[in-house]
């Protein structure tokens, strides 16, 4: 089967991977490299950087806009049977869509209709899930709304976190579209219509959605912490020995009563155990903690202000 790949990510290049071994990659589409750091260097995407070490004779595509007429005409030459998109990072016009006889499918991480969006991992961590899932569609216009064609539950354990998770889904994700492709060689796909009535969003991760505040329960927190780590991680603001600083948070728990960092949230406490000060490396409490007096830490908005 002769595919055209668009993807970005991590994730996306760790299902490129095994791919390659699968199926015939006749084109790379991804975003942009982009500028990252105070140099600005430019840095190429995850899946550039895996294509051109597995696949150095295919063409890699990278338009600042994939749907323009021209991208089309381009993709149309590849004569492609299937174009398979995962977390590419842009809704792809109907015209595109129907450049490839197969149209396309996309690898969505969640159990479609619900979590919709860009960030379906952190927000089933968020919301308190114990279950997602792997989606794969066909791609229509209106973003993850298309006929579910597979897709396969996971069980998220209590403690994992968004870059756990995110891999176990990866895993998953491989898996499920290994089983779609399958079914379009032996020409037995099935698609399911969704229910729209019972869609849910999973907006992009903002730096707001990233702060903690206090005045929420210890365990609505405990969620977003562990939804966020290790990437981009959560933050809040703090007092040390009277100076503002901001301080980000990777790991916590859900504790009955305060015990070295810990922090009285609107219902419950939160102990702090792995933290990031303002101008510090990522370190463990206990570290902090050998240089600076719990005494002399306050966090604004806690009931223990």
């Amino acid at each position: 089967m002769r595919i055209v790949f668009f993807g970005t990510p991590d994730m996306a290049a760790h299902i490129l991977e095994p791919l390659v071994q699968y199926a015939e990659i006749v084109a790379i589409v991804t975003k942009q490299d982009a500028a990252q750091g105070r140099s600005s260097k430019l840095i190429a995407p995850p899946v550039k950087e895996l294509a051109q070490k597995l696949l150095p004779n295919v063409p890699i595509l990278q338009p600042a806009k994939c749907s323009t007429p021209e991208m089309v005409e381009q993709l149309k030459s590849f004569h492609a049977d299937l174009f398979v998109v995962v977390s590419y990072g842009e809704i792809l016009s109907d015209a595109l869509l129907a450049a490839c006889p197969n149209g396309a499918i996309n690898v969505h991480f969640s159990l479609l209709p619900k979590l919709r969006g860009a960030a379906p991992i952190q927000h089933a961590i968020i919301n308190g899930d114990k279950v997602t899932g792997v989606s794969v569609i066909r791609l229509v216009k209106k973003m993850d709304a298309g006929d579910v064609l597979y897709a396969e539950s996971f069980e998220i354990p209590e403690n994992m976190t968004g870059g756990e998770l995110g891999m176990a889904l990866t895993k998953l994700g491989a898996k499920c579209l290994f089983k779609v492709l399958d079914d379009f060689e032996k020409g037995s796909v099935t698609a399911e219509v969704q229910d729209h009535s019972q869609a849910t969003m999973a907006p992009k991760i903002t730096p707001e959605v990233c702060h903690l505040d206090w005045k929420k329960p210890a365990r609505t927190l405990y969620n977003l912490i562990r939804a966020l780590s290790p990437q981009p991680g959560t933050w809040c603001d703090v007092l040390i020995r009277g100076e503002k600083k901001r301080m980000k948070v990777f790991k916590a728990e859900v504790v009955d009563s305060p015990t070295d960092l810990t922090v009285a949230c609107g219902e419950g406490y939160l102990r702090l155990i792995t933290i990031q000060p303002e101008g510090k490396p990522q370190m463990a409490v206990s570290d902090f903690l050998r240089g600076t007096p719990v005494s002399q830490i306050n966090f604004p908005a806690s009931r223990r202000s």
